[in-house]
């Protein structure tokens, strides 16, 4: 049977992750309230999906797992993502 080597993340790979999610955060708190609407979605709309990828891929240990879990993780966002869209469809013609 084939044991897996475990792979292991230096701390400091944790905390140069952690100190960019902590600054993403905060440019996200100053774009809710220093810009306007208009420009404060579409930076949140950026944002928000680059700090889940970096949980997805550090924190969550995406980035050691095989392609095909990868692809598994892809396929429902993609579906959650549709399904939302939709959503929003909906609700903007109603």
């Amino acid at each position: 049977m084939h044991h897996p080597s475990p792979h292991i993340v230096p701390y400091r790979t944790y905390l140069t992750v952690w100190g960019v999610l902590v600054g993403l955060t905060a440019l996200l708190v100053v774009a809710g309230r220093f810009f306007h609407e208009a420009l404060a979605v579409p930076a949140m709309l950026v944002i928000t999906p680059l700090k889940a990828a970096l949980v997805f891929y550090f924190f969550m240990h995406l980035k050691y797992e095989r392609p095909y879990i990868r692809g598994m993780v892809f396929v429902a966002l993609a579906t959650l993502t549709t399904f939302v869209g939709f959503l929003f469809f909906d609700i903007s013609f109603r």
